[in-house]
């Protein structure tokens, strides 16, 4: 199967946080008979394919389509507004640098078009290489992304589906890249729409080029001049030379056909080597950043949502024997847990597997077919299971009070016992009373700490 689309992931979880609050309100008749999809192991790319599906037939069920993709359609809206605004600051800019008498003041236009957009790109750059939300985003973007969250009413279905719209489109590192995107877009119309009505104007009249200053020394202008032209002059386009600079200067009339040539070509020139073509290697890395993160985007599937629906939607076709054999036991103080023996029984455990108890007490129950070889009490029963840990081929299951709340110590334990184990050890949370299901909040501390310690998701068994 093919991953995924980003938007078809968001989907899932715009539905995952209707679902939180808004559960009641929804009708699940239409995947009451869905069945679980029998698989030898858990593999995520079915997983989020089964939940699409899922997702699908609720949405198609609750009427769900228009509200989910609205968020969607809205930014769109915003996206044409900003392209259409920046086209009008960007041919107001030119037209404003233009005076009644057919003079174009060449660094008074450039201030305008370039110098804007160099500190906004220079702003961005600080931002990204600095990581400063702030500054890579824009201050726009960080204002509206505050406004969805101010909503003092009461959350609706419409509401729910935009807030998880916004949080996976335009937050973390997809959402950087994406209004960085949208920022060297807005800028770059601004300069196309500039530099295309200076064209238009130039093409239908003749402009004189000026300069001039009040505050800078003289020569500062003609050595910017120079400076800027250099390249362009590299790449054998005409620029002003050091008389024609002199001449153009505000209050020294007269300039001729090649004077005016060699400005516009500089003019034309400069908005090009230094405004637009920045722009488009900028946006270009933008689309590509967000286009990377996008396709390596993953649901947590350690959130108590993804794990009850795992246990719904992925079966097991696998079995598993009880072990009567043990080659490493010991005579020691090491207490042995339940010794029960049973038939073959279908699980979500491979075979021949080896358990491990952590911290266990007499109260807590092993599922029917799985033998404890020893239960971990203090440094020297730690110490020995270690030593057998490092010496185990077969697959290692470690079961974990799921009454208690696990602490930095048990985290060191079991990350310890992962470090020496040969493969990807299983956790299965053992409770109490079969009978009482275990807290969500305490499921989901065990399912983090197993995410801390390089246990999958998928290797984590909720009785």
């Amino acid at each position: 199967m093919k991953p995924l689309s980003f938007s078809d992931v968001v989907r899932i979880e715009q539905l995952r946080n209707i679902e939180a609050t808004q559960r009641e309100q929804l009708s699940y008749d239409s995947i009451k008979d869905m069945p679980a999809a029998p698989s030898r192991e858990f593999h995520y790319v079915d997983f989020v394919h089964r939940l699409r599906d899922r997702a699908n037939f609720l949405i198609r069920e609750n009427k769900l389509q228009d509200t989910l993709q609205q968020p969607s359609q809205y930014f769109v809206y915003a996206q044409r507004i900003c392209m259409f605004l920046a086209l009008l600051l960007g041919g107001l800019a030119a037209s404003q640098a233009v005076s009644e008498s057919s003079i174009l003041n060449i660094y008074w236009l450039l201030a305008v078009l370039l110098g804007f957009n160099f500190i906004s790109l220079t702003l961005w750059s600080i931002g990204i290489l600095m990581k400063i939300p702030g500054l890579s985003n824009g201050i726009i973007a960080q204002l509206v992304s505050w406004l969805p969250f101010r909503q003092h009413k009461e959350p609706t279905i419409a509401s729910i589906a935009s807030r998880a719209w916004w949080e996976r489109y335009l937050t973390g590192r997809i959402g950087k890249w994406r209004i960085s995107a949208l920022t060297h877009k807005f800028w770059l119309v601004y300069l196309i729409s500039g530099l295309v009505l200076l064209v238009l104007m130039m093409l239908a009249k003749q402009y004189n080029f000026t300069w001039g200053t009040t505050l800078l020394p003289d020569g500062s202008l003609p050595q910017i001049t120079r400076l800027l032209g250099a390249p362009l002059e590299a790449i054998g386009l005409p620029v002003p030379q050091d008389e024609q600079i002199i001449v153009s200067r505000i209050g020294i009339e007269g300039q001729d056909t090649e004077t005016r040539t060699a400005w516009a070509s500089f003019l034309i020139g400069t908005l090009l080597l230094y405004g637009i073509v920045p722009r488009m290697l900028v946006l270009g890395l933008s689309l590509l950043m967000q286009r990377w993160y996008q396709n390596r985007f993953k649901l947590d599937l350690y959130l108590p949502y993804y794990i009850t629906l795992r246990q719904q939607l992925m079966g097991s076709q696998m079995e598993t024997a009880v072990i009567d054999a043990d080659p490493y036991a010991k005579k020691s103080h090491i207490q042995q847990i339940s010794d029960v023996r049973h038939s073959v029984q279908k699980s979500t455990l491979p075979r021949n597997i080896i358990a491990f108890g952590i911290e266990l007490d007499a109260s807590v129950s092993w599922p029917d077919g799985i033998h404890c070889r020893t239960n971990i009490i203090d440094q020297n029963s730690q110490d020995e299971v270690l030593s057998v840990i490092r010496k185990l081929k077969e697959p290692l299951l470690l079961g974990v009070a799921a009454h208690r709340l696990p602490d930095r110590g048990v985290q060191r334990l079991v990350k310890e016992l992962v470090n020496n184990a040969a493969k990807k050890p299983w956790m299965i949370l053992l409770k109490q009373n079969t009978s009482v299901p275990i807290a969500s909040t305490r499921e989901l501390a065990w399912f983090r700490l197993a995410e801390a310690c390089g246990i999958p998701a998928d290797q984590v068994i909720s009785r």
